[in-house]
């Protein structure tokens, strides 16, 4: 029996979400585990990136979701920029990313400055995600492929992925999106259908994000996409395989769960701390649904290094079985698996 099955001291697993989040902050699961200690992040690769972001105007979720990887992400060619600013239009109760109605208008720049940044810091793989601009008509859908462009243009050996808002589920903008052919697309589950409210902002939705990543395999068959579960928000392991079968229904590639871990006092509670080994048990039974990899871990996050590793092989494997060092992507719309 994985550990989600088991009832947790304060709150047993199958109740409704409002009475986890009470009688969690009535009795606090104290001190972290060993497993999720981290140190501050440091060093020079990080010192040095950090300053580049900050001279162009440029924003990391790494830094604004508080990443515990974001030294060892940097520090191996891996980044994700965050796009259209810093303040976000929505306010789900698990992420620190600041909200507010009116964010400032988009810089035009944008685009050319990320991708000189993603080739000053020499990046293999770059992540390209983005704030909710519920205040724009096309929810930022143009500034992305704008970006996408940009990056793939003046770093043509670069993987691109896109972790995407849900455009309000239109899907002019997501073909939109679509047309300037990243080579993964994502958009994060979060957590099991149950808690979707109140851990996600109310206008996004479980459905929602199921709907738009099948609809990115019906717009391209070709397109890898993902999805990213956080772990110990009070779900029981049913509904977790239900959210796994939801996801491969909807024809997800890749994905990953990590341990959900309260920014501030503010946002919504910890409920339970996962275990290495039941992290381990997701990836074997994800594994075997048919997922082309999963990421499972205490301190793994939607953007994981060790996943990207994965996604390169898969492109990799596409060039071999073409006999041509063309991009991966471009090879698998005309035709190769």
């Amino acid at each position: 029996m994985l550990d989600s099955d088991a009832p947790h001291p304060d709150v047993a697993l199958g109740e409704r979400s409002s009475v986890a989040v009470r009688r969690t902050r009535a009795g606090p699961l104290g001190p972290k585990p060993d497993w999720l200690k981290i140190r501050p992040p440091g060093g020079q690769a990080y010192v040095r990136i950090k300053a580049e972001l900050r001279a162009r105007g440029l924003h990391t979720v790494c830094e604004e979701a508080r990443c515990p990887n974001v030294e060892e992400c940097w520090g191996g060619g891996t980044a994700t920029l965050m796009l259209m600013g810093d303040t976000c239009t929505r306010a789900c109760s698990f992420c620190a990313v600041k909200t507010g109605r009116a964010p400032a208008a988009l810089d035009a720049t944008e685009p050319a400055k990320s991708a000189e940044q993603v080739e000053l810091m020499g990046l293999d793989y770059v992540v390209l995600t983005s704030v909710d601009r519920d205040d724009l008509p096309d929810g930022g859908a143009s500034h992305f492929a704008d970006t996408v462009a940009a990056v793939r243009e003046r770093n043509p050996h670069t993987l691109v992925e896109v972790l995407i808002p849900d455009f309000g589920g239109a899907e002019g903008p997501l073909a939109a999106l679509v047309a300037s052919r990243p080579d993964v697309i994502a958009q994060n589950l979060e957590t099991v259908e149950r808690l979707t409210h109140p851990v996600r902002d109310p206008r996004a939705g479980y459905r929602t994000t199921l709907d738009l990543l099948a609809r990115v395999k019906h717009l391209d068959a070709g397109m890898l996409t993902k999805s990213s579960i956080m772990l110990g928000l009070g779900e029981s392991a049913d509904e977790i395989r239900a959210a796994m079968t939801d996801l491969r229904a909807a024809g997800v590639d890749f994905l990953t769960f990590g341990q959900y871990l309260a920014p501030t006092r503010r946002h919504h509670p910890v409920v339970r701390y996962v275990t290495p080994e039941e992290f381990d048990r997701w990836r074997v039974e994800g594994e075997a649904m048919g997922f082309r990899y999963v990421a499972s871990g205490p301190l793994v996050r939607s953007s994981y290094r060790a996943g990207e590793f994965a996604i390169r092989a898969v492109f990799e494997e596409r060039r071999a079985r073409a006999g041509t060092s063309r991009h991966g992507h471009t090879l698998d719309r005309q035709g190769v698996a």
